[in-house]
């Protein structure tokens, strides 16, 4: 199965649990993600969340995502399946590497052959996405650590 991932990773001076705690609160994404906006639902495994999605150069849509995987104050992951061809996992990640300094890492996997055929049409637009998700939790964390 082809794969195609971008990722931003970012010094963050804050606590783990002050990052997860932006994670965690659904409904206030909009502070520090102007990518995924109105999220709604549950964080637990086979949860369901349901999002807008806003990427510049892309139509807006609103999608229903199922969580993966995730561990308070370290990862939130969460798939969805478009079609036959084209799966995309989603994912924050926070490694803590000292009290109040961590590293959080915000990105997408994109498999199967229409996967990466996306991926690489519009990974002008899917970098835009995930440096401004990375540098607003960054701002967001910080501000008020």
């Amino acid at each position: 199965m082809e794969t195609a991932r971008i990722e931003k990773r970012i010094g963050v001076r804050a606590s783990k649990e002050r990052i997860w705690e932006l994670i965690a609160d659904l409904s206030g994404w909009e502070r520090w993600n102007r990518a995924e906006s109105a999220v709604e639902g549950t964080i637990a495994y086979g949860g369901s969340i349901a999002l807008t999605e806003t990427i510049e150069g892309l139509p807006e849509r609103r999608a229903t995502v199922r969580v993966g995987e995730w561990q308070p104050y370290a990862q939130l992951v969460w798939f969805e399946k478009r079609g036959l061809w084209f799966r995309v996992v989603r994912y924050f990640e926070i490694e803590e590497l000292e009290t109040d300094s961590c590293i959080f890492s915000s990105g997408f996997i994109f498999s199967g052959l229409r996967g990466e055929m996306y991926f690489d049409k519009h990974r002008k637009a899917l970098r835009a996405a995930v440096d401004s998700i990375a540098d607003g939790m960054k701002a967001a964390a910080e501000a008020e650590a």
